[in-house]
This record gives C-alpha cells, sequence and structure tokens, in this order.
C-alpha cells in the first residue's frame, strides 16, 4: 500500500507540475499577446519535464498514460500500478487545471482553454492523429533511451524534455503537441470544451506502444541473445 501511495503522490506531484506551467504558459503568452509564444510554451513544458523526471525517476516519471501503458505493454510495470499511474495522472491533470483557472484572470481563462490544445483547421484528424502519434513515438524512445535501458547515458530527465521542447516547436501550431492524454483531458474537462479529445488519446497511445515496443524487442539486450552479439561495430 505504502509502495501505491508513493507511486500515486510522484505522478500526482509531476503531472500537476507539467499541467500547471505548461497551461500557465499557454495562458501567460496569451496575456502577453507574445509574438514569440511557441518558444515560451516549448521551453515552459520542456523545462519543467525535464526537472520532474529527473526528481522522481527513481519512483515512477511518467506523468503520462501515453508512457504508462507503453511500459505495460513492454511488461515493465504491472497492470495494477498502471492504473494507479493513469488515474493520478488525470486526477493531478483536472487538479492543475482547476488551479489555473481560479488563479488566472477569467477572460484568459476561457479564450486559452485552461491551456489546453486545439487541432488547426488547416489539418484533418488523421493527420493530427498521425502528428501526435510521431511526436509521441519520439518521447517514448527517447525515455526508453535514456531512462530505461541499462546501458543508457545517465542524464536524468533533460533528453526528455527536450525532446517535448522540440516536439511543440514542430507540430504545436498544428496539433498543440499534447503527446499526453492527461495533459490534454484536465483542461478539457474544467473548460468543458472537449473538442479534439479523440487525437489526444487515439494517436499518443499509438506512437507510445510503437515506440516502447520497438525499443523493447530490437534494442534492449535480453538473456535470449546470442552471447556472441556484441556492439556492432564498423568493418575495417
Amino acid at each position: 500500500m505504502r509502495d501505491s501511495l508513493r507511486h500515486f503522490v510522484a505522478e500526482f506531484i509531476g503531472t500537476f507540475a507539467l499541467v500547471f506551467i505548461g497551461g500557465g504558459a499557454i495562458m501567460a503568452s496569451d496575456l502577453a499577446k507574445n509574438p514569440a509564444a511557441i518558444t515560451q510554451v516549448a521551453l515552459a513544458h520542456g523545462l519543467i519535464l525535464a526537472m520532474m523526471v529527473t526528481a522522481t525517476m527513481r519512483i515512477s516519471g511518467h506523468f503520462n498514460p501515453a508512457v504508462t501503458l507503453g511500459f505495460l505493454a513492454a511488461r515493465r510495470i504491472e497492470p495494477i500500478m498502471a492504473m494507479v499511474y493513469v488515474i493520478a495522472q488525470i486526477f493531478a491533470a483536472v487538479v492543475a487545471a482547476y488551479a489555473l483557472k481560479s488563479l488566472f484572470p477569467a477572460a484568459i481563462a476561457a479564450s486559452s482553454r485552461l491551456g489546453g490544445q486545439s487541432v488547426s483547421i488547416e489539418v484533418s484528424t488523421l493527420q493530427a492523429i498521425v502528428l501526435e502519434a510521431i511526436a509521441t513515438f519520439f518521447l517514448v524512445f527517447v525515455i526508453f533511451g535514456t531512462a530505461v535501458d541499462s546501458r543508457a547515458p545517465k542524464v536524468g530527465g533533460i533528453a526528455i524534455g527536450l525532446t517535448v521542447a522540440a516536439d511543440i516547436l514542430a507540430i504545436g501550431p498544428l496539433t498543440g503537441a499534447s503527446m499526453n492524454p492527461a495533459r490534454s483531458f484536465g483542461p478539457a474537462v474544467v473548460s468543458g470544451i472537449f473538442e479534439g479529445q479523440a487525437v489526444y488519446w487515439i494517436g499518443p497511445i499509438i506512437g507510445g506502444l510503437a515506440a516502447a515496443l520497438l525499443y523493447e524487442s530490437l534494442f534492449i539486450a535480453h538473456p535470449t541473445e546470442p552471447v556472441d552479439h556484441g556492439p556492432v561495430r564498423p568493418v575495417s
């Protein structure tokens, strides 16, 4: 029970921070009418995720149902614990959205949808799903390559945060670059605007599952590998 509570609290704090800081950056840029908003938003999401992942990675560090489902598919988390993670993530996202609603001016809260994402009219629903799937694939692939693989470089959460920032810079104007169902669902619940929610669930989950299964099966060494399968070296 105590172990489940530790994981729940860590996931809650990390996801709350991500939604509050990320959503707050979107709302602040709206308030300031900042023309460089995409850079500000990308930096805010990347920095807070890097710090929170680094602070909690010895306990959890997912903050994202798509990541948790990827870990579940790769058999790196038990189903019951995965459920604890997802509940904590969604609950934290909703609480963070309520905090933003209560602390920011009402007009900004309404116009920015509490820092939630929206799909541009320039892309179709299918295109938006694929964009979110690709961005989330990169995110989960980097998570496995830097935090899961025992041979990975010890860089904390910095690479993960940088991946989120890069994804936002690339596709933010098109889909909002959610990569995270909870990140989009919390503000949607509190604002009452559920537009595009299918995109923010289907795309990230597909991308997260694909990255987790690919990295787990192809790049992580397992006991069944032949002993002569060492590092690949160039032929001299």
